[in-house]
């Protein structure tokens, strides 16, 4: 097993909706060309570009914004900052005009119902999400790059072995569950300290702290806008959104003006089981409606997943007393760990894995940090990732007219819930006494990917996908 130096910041990274894999991976792919062109001195030369998807990218690539994440992508904006509400005039605009300015800087024609080809019935043998870029030059010359979408926004080139840059040597190298316990034993550091001196290997803790509360405030944000944005999703499915109904039922009209005020509001209603019940669900739903709405959203590890780690951590933040800098920090900094070992050791990908790679794998962190901040003890957090985990085994991705909305945006609800209960039950067991270990389960979630149909694997070729009715109209 090749060692793979794996970075908070590479588990959570900012970026727009609706997929990690069909939309953020894609933008990403696009970016690296454009840096190769200008690295080469090539991108004033160019007089076209063509863009193939292939496998899962051309089967749902439609409803997921491949399309529009690659011309975003091409024309050098980042998905960290890009103002998500000027996307559909930009996409407007190029359209029009049938032309875009690579990198920003150099006009080509461009126009994306000739350009952009969607090979349904192709695939490459490395990975389902594969896009390839043809750049051709006024000599008559041309380059084409492949790159595969591998996941929660990973990108690998054809031919590179890895997404993540082998650049340091990090103090506690840990590529199954099994190597973290030995370093907590060892050193009796906690999961959350493992990371922390890992991370360090890349900057200083201080960057670190900031950089992960950054994570945090694109979360709540993202939450915040969710939980107060009425109307319907886009994609022609005409789903209703939830969230901003179910806060304002919850809240009976008390008064907040801005996120921290809000939590004051919340929690004073109390903790009666139904009430946080409702909650969790509220804070997933938030999440992933501003997803599928190509809102800014936190991989976590992806984003068709990205509302199950802010609810658990919203619901430690109102319901449990983990409103502080340090607390938060280390939830994440321990979810960030566990996303990790399962990226080695299985996938994070639905096109790979089905839903049990992205919701499960989701579950499954964010069970592990509720337990390491409350109390739990290294083998209960990496049980409770375990317990999570194990009753995710074999979820597919059937997601309908190709949209990460039905059944995605409820799965997240669901993710969450199960990840407190792991929690609790982690916290109340004894795991000498477990049958499973998290590296059992682990390779068991990989086995069940590659024997789990390719119609279950984000393709909307089966399951849900081809069993709710919708008319023409709808997609």
């Amino acid at each position: 097993m090749s060692y793979e130096p794996i970075s908070v910041f590479d588990m959570f990274k900012i970026g727009v909706g609706p997929s990690s894999s069909h939309t953020l991976g894609p933008w990403r792919a696009a970016l690296r060309l454009i840096h190769t062109l200008e690295e080469k001195n090539f991108l004033t030369k160019v007089t076209s570009v063509r863009v193939l998807l292939y496998g899962s990218l051309a089967k749902t690539g439609k409803g997921h914004g491949t399309d529009v994440a690659i011309q975003l992508g091409l024309c050098g904006d980042d998905p960290v900052t890009f103002d998500v509400l000027s996307i559909d005039a930009k996409m407007n605009d190029i359209a029009a005009m049938k032309t875009l300015l690579l990198a920003g800087k150099h006009e080509v024609d461009f126009n994306p119902a000739e350009d952009i080809d969607f090979l349904m019935s192709e695939s490459l043998p490395f990975h389902p999400n594969a896009v390839t870029f043809l750049a051709s030059f006024a000599d008559n010359a041309a380059i084409a790059e492949t790159y595969y979408s591998i996941g929660g926004g990973f990108v690998i080139k054809e031919g590179e072995t890895s997404a993540v840059k082998q650049h340091v040597q990090l103090p506690f190298p840990i590529e199954l569950a099994d190597d973290l316990l030995h370093w907590c034993i060892k050193t009796g550091l906690s999961v959350s300290e493992i990371v922390m001196e890992n991370e360090n290997a890349w900057r200083s803790e201080n960057e670190t702290k900031q950089g992960v509360l950054n994570i945090w405030r694109v979360m709540h944000e993202c939450m915040f806008l969710g939980c107060h944005a009425e109307g319907y999703l886009p994609g022609g499915l005409n789903v209703k959104r939830r969230a901003a109904g179910l806060n304002k039922k919850l809240l009976l009209n008390k008064d907040y003006k801005d996120f921290d005020t809000w939590i004051k509001a919340i929690r004073s209603g109390g903790s009666d089981f139904k009430y946080t019940l409702d909650w969790v669900s509220c804070f997933a739903l938030a999440v992933n409606e501003e997803n599928a709405s190509f809102g800014r959203v936190v991989t976590a590890p992806t984003n068709g997943a990205a509302g199950v780690i802010p609810a658990v951590l919203m619901y430690y933040v109102c319901f449990c007393d983990g409103n502080t800098e340090e607390k938060i920090i280390r939830f994440l900094l321990t979810a960030s760990e566990i996303g990790s070992i399962f990226k080695k050791g299985s996938t994070i990908s639905a096109a790979m894995g089905g839903c049990q790679a992205e919701i499960g794998v989701s579950s499954a962190m964010a069970a592990a940090a509720l337990t390491e901040c409350s109390g739990g003890t290294q083998k209960q957090v990496l049980m409770a990732a375990e317990i999570a985990m194990e009753h995710h085994l074999g979820l597919t991705c059937d997601p309908v007219a190709g949209l990460v909305q039905v059944p995605c945006i409820e799965r997240n609800t669901m993710g969450a819930i199960k990840a407190i209960t792991a929690s609790q039950l982690a916290l109340q067991s004894t795991p000498d006494f477990a049958k499973v270990s998290l590296d059992g389960v682990v390779k068991t979630m990989w086995e069940t990917a590659i024997d789990m149909n390719h119609k279950y694997k984000e393709t909307a070729e089966g399951g849900l996908a081809v069993n709710v009715p919708i008319s023409l109209s709808e997609c």
